[in-house]
């Protein structure tokens, strides 16, 4: 009885731990993939000439500039990418904002210079970077 006692201790500690740190990875993760396209976006720029692609996803990024179209982690779902000029940049690449709060709190707010308290979703801006919101 006294062993099954302490491994349920044990879980009730480790089991919060465990999903922390799962949404850490999905959180990272969702970050590597939104510079991922970045990236892609960067160098059809550079291949056509400083315009960047319009009217699609990440979806559209294909071969030679994407070798797989990334999703992100927390939900599959894919990324959007704003295409209009703006405060950003040229494009903003936005996941579903879906993520786990805490994860997101040394990221600065998008449009701020203040950390985010309550941000759910990560952004890439074309002039900041990753962001939350």
């Amino acid at each position: 009885m006294i062993v099954i006692a302490i491994i349920a201790i044990l879980a009730a500690i480790l089991i919060p731990n465990f999903l922390h740190a799962r949404a850490e990875s999905q959180t990272s993760a969702c970050e590597s993939n939104e510079q991922q396209i970045a990236t892609a976006m960067e160098e059809y720029a550079v291949d056509n000439h400083g315009a960047y692609p319009g009217g699609f996803g990440a979806s559209g990024l294909t071969t030679p500039y994407l070798s797989f179209t990334p999703t992100d982690p927390v939900d599959n779902a894919a990324y959007t990418i704003t295409n209009t000029p703006g405060s950003y940049g040229a494009y903003q690449v936005s996941d579903s904002a879906k993520h786990d709060p805490t994860t997101t709190r040394a990221l600065v707010k998008d449009g701020t210079t203040a950390n985010c308290t309550a941000c759910t979703g990560i952004l890439y801006d074309q002039n900041a970077g990753i962001v939350g919101n």
